[in-house]
């Protein structure tokens, strides 16, 4: 298991290269990665992401935990950036291995899931008519309850 919070910007390939080796016996490997969307409105200049140190990679291992043990898997992989992130940019990315692919499958969601809404990040919007926290929105909550 690995769990990396992070400024610099990532390699997807590369991380799911590594995150594969060695993983002969797993039927199934599932990957994500999160982009930062423009706004509706096109305007998004750029998103700052906020976190403690030390409470979020507790607060992420813990679920990868989690998820390792309900859904058997045989690794997890999230990582999740901070800093200044403009449109386009990846802001995270998961990666889970099963045996089988439902498992893998239904944890990298979960994990997603438990991202989009509990992880303990600040996300502030900057736009040319300035600037506004990103408020939890209910359909991520609800994405929470089928678990």
């Amino acid at each position: 298991m690995r769990i990396s919070v992070q400024g610099a910007s990532f390699d997807v390939g590369a991380e799911t290269a590594n995150f594969t080796a060695g993983h002969s016996d797993m039927g199934a490997i599932v990957t994500f990665t999160g982009v930062v969307r423009d706004n509706d409105a096109g305007t998004l200049d750029r998103m700052e992401i906020e976190h403690y140190p030390g409470m979020t990679e507790k607060a992420l291992t813990e679920i990868a935990q989690e998820a390792q043990t309900r859904w058997s898997l045989g690794d997890v992989l999230v990582i999740h950036r901070h800093g200044t992130l403009k449109p386009g940019e990846m802001i995270m990315m998961v990666a889970t291995a099963s045996r089988h692919r439902k498992n893998a499958f239904e944890a990298a969601e979960y994990l997603m899931d438990y991202l989009k809404s509990r992880a303990p990040f600040w996300k502030k919007e900057f736009t040319k008519d300035g600037a506004e926290w990103v408020d939890a929105k209910d359909e991520d909550e609800t994405a929470l309850t089928r678990w």
